[in-house]
């Protein structure tokens, strides 16, 4: 296979779908997946276009195989966060490619991911693979806003076009480069969403006259307490596979500290030694215990009346075994019981057992891609449309292949200047296909 030719067509759509302004909101994914559309019909593949309202676009496709075991899903989305261009070095939508880096929103989260699937579907019909396995192509709306236009949409209305056995999907963390090692990781489990308000109440009264009751006081100090205070420290069965890979790869100092994360007597003083980036070290405390991160305040509608009412918004994400009531009793270790706490409805983790035959097959590809790194699990700390289609009964795999180039290339999904090197779209479209092909190659 000519991966030179191949590397510029990744390089080319993706490009190409960086352009379609789908900022979510308003998304207006369709006219995104009408181009994916014409991709796949021109190699012959029959896609199926569906608006789950107007403009908001999805797109479904199949390669048949012999149906003797089940579908495989390769799924990803194609509306973006906003990105504010005043404070990007190229314009977010422009899809730059400049000395090898394709600049703009979507680039790492996850228009690439989309481009390198739109590339491996075409390679299996142009290469006529045999398949023992349907390859079924979802590309989506809305999952920056959860889903509902999107893969919630498509699970409720046409579940009959994506069920399958097993799912790809965006991973979170990528990779990470640790004592000269690359180790890729393939995410298997994501938290779950259980947010609250916080809710405070005092006396109202002329602001002239300060007084103690106001209601922004017990507020504050319990937000100071909740920024201030981790949760406690909650070592789930994949969080503790994740950092005992890194350390069985590693010795002296840098294996101590990394199993020092796993005991709360030790975690604080192991993460600070450890020689990750500060994007890294967040994401790895995340894993072990749940957050709570005030967002959004509101208190008082008039600057000269003391507020009886202040709230805060809490955006909270859980680990799997988590329950509401448990919850509850960490957050009031930390706050007290003076405020009131209201939950809106939770969304559940996902834990996915990472002993699979996809898992296997991910990891040897891996190792002949890229001699010497090695596949890890992990465990996404945001949400995905992964809790869409599990209800269907699929097994989701969290997997976008990038190799660490250095701390300035990585942690850039959401963030300005969002970019990907074009070394990497190759190596993710290396792994993704050659994993297709061969779980699902006849």
């Amino acid at each position: 296979m000519n991966w030179d030719l191949i590397r510029d067509q990744a390089t080319t759509i993706l490009r190409d779908l960086i352009r379609f302004d789908t900022t979510n909101p308003p998304g207006n994914e369709l006219p995104c997946v009408e181009y994916i559309a014409t991709l796949l019909q021109r190699e012959g593949i029959e896609p199926i276009v569906l608006e789950s309202a107007p403009g908001r676009g999805n797109v479904v496709a199949r390669l048949k195989g012999n149906g003797s075991l089940p579908p495989l899903l390769l799924m990803g989305h194609v509306d973006v966060v906003p990105a504010d261009a005043s404070k990007w070095r190229r314009p977010p939508f422009a899809g730059d490619l400049v000395d090898g880096i394709v600049w703009g929103r979507g680039a790492t989260d996850m228009k690439n991911m989309v481009a390198m699937e739109i590339v491996v579907m075409l390679l299996l019909k142009q290469n006529n693979v045999p398949l023992k396995r349907d390859v079924i192509f979802l590309s989506t709306a809305d999952e920056e806003a959860g889903g509902r236009m999107g893969a919630g949409w498509m699970v409720l209305n046409h579940p009959d076009l994506i069920r399958a056995e097993y799912a790809i999907n965006e991973g979170g963390a990528t990779s990470i480069g640790l004592a000269g090692k690359t180790f890729y990781i393939c995410s298997t489990a994501e938290k779950g969403s259980a947010r609250f308000t916080l809710r405070a109440h005092g006396k109202p009264g002329h602001a002239s006259q300060p007084t103690r009751s106001n209601a922004i006081l017990p507020l504050a100090k319990a937000l100071v307490k909740l920024i201030e205070t981790p949760l406690p420290l909650r070592v789930t069965p994949l969080a503790r596979a994740h950092i005992e890979a890194l350390a069985s790869a590693v010795e002296g100092e840098t294996r101590e500290n990394l199993l020092g994360l796993l005991d709360p007597a030790t975690c604080e003083r192991a993460m600070a030694a450890l020689p990750f980036t500060k994007s890294t070290k967040r994401r790895l405390a995340s894993t072990l215990r749940n957050t709570a991160t005030p967002t959004i305040l509101r208190a008082g509608n008039k600057i000269n009346v003391i507020p009886a009412e202040a709230e805060c918004q809490v955006d909270c994400r859980i680990l799997p075994g988590t329950t509401l009531e448990s919850l509850e009793r960490e957050i009031r270790d930390v706050i007290g019981h003076d405020l009131e706490i209201k939950f809106a409805p939770m969304t559940r983790p996902l834990e996915f057992d990472p002993n699979t035959p996809l898992f296997e097959t991910i990891k040897q590809v891996v190792a002949e891609v890229d001699p010497g790194a090695c596949v890890i699990p992990g465990m996404i700390t945001g949400g995905t449309d992964a809790k869409h289609v599990a209800k269907l009964g699929t097994q989701v795999h969290g997997l976008m292949p990038m190799r660490y180039e250095g701390p300035k290339m990585m942690g850039l999904a959401h963030s300005h200047d969002e970019r990907i090197s074009v070394a990497n779209l190759e190596l993710g479209t290396r792994v993704l296909y050659e994993t297709v092909r061969r779980f699902c190659g006849a």
